[in-house]
């Protein structure tokens, strides 16, 4: 498929899902009780050594694929060290070279759950001041709205873990619905169209190529 063939997002949704706000609120007064795996806090416990030996902004590139976004976010920071988190190792296997830690900004991949990363994340104090979740899956058939960030058990994991919050999606209806979520905690915020010059991950760029826009949210928590 070609970068101008980038396929829309089909969904039997025409706005946000019916149930969203009961899931939010279930999960905002649950306690998340599933134990985090021993891959992921072997991974975390290496990260987080280097996290805790930089004096410097922390900032976290969540979903970050083949992990070209947090590479160009570590340019974009060059103060900063930048931890990019997915959970296929095939895609992070994919990172090219030119995207090994430069002179040019600080950042480090890892392979981990996000659903166990987030919560020891919390749990260790880290403090990121800009937290990107940038293209995740949309996961577009209604009856998978609790497999999406904002209707997981671990989103008010995404709350506590604060700083600035940057959501973007090629599905208006995902942001808008992470947006709801998000006033159900007391952080209401706007829905924007996003435009740039520079795609900083391939889905942008792939999207942009074939007349998709880009739709995101900016918060500080």
């Amino acid at each position: 498929m070609s970068d101008a063939n980038s396929r829309s997002i089909v969904s039997n949704q025409a706005g946000i899902h019916e149930k969203l706000d009961e899931i939010v609120n279930k999960h905002l007064n649950a306690e998340f009780k599933k134990p985090i795996a021993e891959h992921t806090q072997k991974a975390f416990d290496e990260v987080n050594a280097k996290v805790q030996a930089f004096n410097g902004p922390l900032i976290l590139d969540s979903c970050c694929g083949v992990g070209e976004s947090s590479a160009n976010l570590a340019k974009r920071h060059p103060d900063a060290l930048v931890i990019g988190i997915d959970k296929s190792s095939h895609r992070l296997d994919k990172h090219d070279v030119e995207y090994k830690q430069t002179d040019s900004g600080q950042y480090i991949l890892v392979q981990a759950d996000l659903n166990d990363f987030w919560r020891l994340a919390v749990a260790a104090n880290w403090q990121p001041t800009h937290h990107y979740l940038l293209y995740p899956n949309p996961w577009p058939k209604s009856k998978h709205i609790q497999r999406r960030w904002h209707g997981a058990a671990i989103f008010p994991f995404i709350v506590k873990l604060g700083g600035q919050l940057e959501v973007r999606s090629n599905w208006d209806i995902y942001v808008k619905e992470f947006a709801r979520a998000l006033a159900l905690t007391g952080n209401p915020c706007d829905v924007t169209l996003y435009e740039s010059d520079d795609a900083i991950t391939p889905f942008e760029r792939k999207y942009w190529a074939s007349g998709q826009q880009s739709h995101r949210l900016v918060i500080n928590l």
